[in-house]
């Protein structure tokens, strides 16, 4: 999966439509695994990897349906866009997917129309091995207390950075705090010609736009802070003042990083090599590769309070309908996928860390950016798990930072944020 395709199935709004039944028939056009075999209960299962991740999915679903006679899974690849666009109504028409995999911010959208099914037994079953997941990935799936899906992906934010010029400074190490991570970031910004605009940022931190909009809901979490807690808006707090001024400060005062810049531009400035060090997710290696860097990765450094990451998620689920032979099929399914085997195979041909928290370290050797992010998975935190309207929420929040860090009143900006998120939450 890519950062653009992940980023756009986020943003997609749905139509709020009733739902029906629905059946194991048509789905959007796409790509076809699989095949029907009489006698057996038969699933559609649209996914949108679409990559090699996808080969891998797609993969375990072929040896899932070699290894049993009952279940028969037909995998639909369609774009997570299209998925997001097609869903409801499919529903509605009574032809929609058995099961759905689609970025976690949209489970609760789904699960508040009624879409999906309740999967408490699921994980209730120890012979499912979801008790071996990581809480955080089971956190992101659940709405108001229940389990409405399965993780299928669930990665934090971390550092990136670039060795060649930690090398050239004499910088040995990565940042381990706030702290260290600005005075690294200072000894890193280059301004060669003293005209105020670096040739060289140590850092980019997007204002707005930010990767998997989850940057600063990650320096929120490192200083106590936080957008929604409990189901209410908390973002208007003294945690997230002090983080607000605390960035600013190294940002606008000390030019550590450009302002204005979204997540598409940081990674432009970082694979150009004219920032030393970002903030992002797997597909950062793909970009170094790309240009001939050498990448380094970190953890996001712990703030004053917390080190924490808002973590990247994909979901899985079950539509829900009046048929528990479909449901236990894809349960069985679901269990499968968690078996220590797949979750394995799963994790380095995603190039995510595994959803199993018993995986031993030395079974991830072979995927370097798997092996270096797995000890990182304990910080990660999902991005507003059970809010239905993520859209307005985090706005909101890229309007709090964007006016932020161009030298607006910080108290002003986040009362208007509080409001803002309270109305989304209504």
């Amino acid at each position: 999966m890519t950062r653009t395709s992940l980023v756009a199935g986020a943003l997609i709004a749905v139509a709020g439509l009733a739902l029906a039944g629905c059946s194991s028939a048509d789905s959007p056009d796409g790509i076809t695994v699989g095949g029907a075999t009489a006698g057996t209960t038969d699933l559609t299962f649209w996914h949108g990897y679409t990559e090699a991740d996808g080969d891998v999915l797609n993969q375990i679903v072929d040896d899932f349906n070699a290894s049993q006679d009952a279940v028969r899974i037909n995998v639909e690849v369609t774009p997570w866009a299209v998925i997001d666009d097609t869903l409801l109504p499919s529903l509605s028409a009574g032809n929609g997917p058995d099961i759905v995999a689609m970025p976690a911010e949209r489970l609760p959208v789904y699960a508040d129309r009624g879409a999906f099914a309740d999967l408490d037994a699921f994980y209730a079953d120890p012979a499912n091995g979801a008790g071996s997941l990581n809480p955080g990935a089971v956190d992101m799936v659940t709405v108001d207390g229940v389990a409405y899906g399965v993780p299928s992906g669930f990665v934090p934010l971390a550092l990136y950075y670039n060795k060649a010029i930690f090398d050239d400074a004499g910088i040995a190490e990565p940042p381990a705090d706030w702290d260290a991570w600005v005075e690294t970031a200072k000894a890193l910004t280059v301004d060669e010609n003293s005209d105020g605009t670096p040739e060289q940022y140590g850092v980019v931190l997007p204002d707005h736009a930010t990767v998997a909009n989850g940057l600063w809901p990650s320096l929120f979490y490192g200083n106590g802070g936080d957008i929604v807690a409990d189901g209410a808006a908390v973002i208007d707090s003294p945690e997230n003042a002090e983080t607000l001024e605390f960035w600013r400060d190294a940002i606008v005062g000390d030019k550590v990083s450009p302002t204005g810049v979204d997540g598409i531009g940081a990674d432009e400035l970082f694979s150009s090599g004219k920032a030393a060090m970002t903030v992002g997710g797997p597909w950062m290696t793909f970009i170094a590769a790309d240009n001939d860097i050498d990448l380094g990765i970190a953890a996001i450094p712990a703030g004053p309070v917390d080190q924490a990451a808002s973590a990247i998620g994909i979901s899985m689920a079950i539509t829900a309908q009046d048929d528990p032979a479909v449901q236990a099929a894809a349960e069985q399914f679901f269990a499968y996928f968690f078996s220590e085997e797949n979750a394995v195979a799963w994790s380095l041909g995603s190039g995510w860390p595994p959803l199993r928290t018993d995986v031993p370290a030395d079974a991830l050797t072979e995927n370097a950016t798997v092996a270096a992010l797995t000890p990182m998975a304990e910080f990660g935190r999902p991005l507003l798990p059970g809010v239905v309207n993520t859209t307005d929420v985090l706005s909101a929040v890229d309007e709090l930072t964007q006016r932020a860090m161009a030298g607006e009143d910080i108290a002003t900006l986040l009362a208007a944020a509080q409001a803002k998120v309270e109305a989304a939450l209504d």
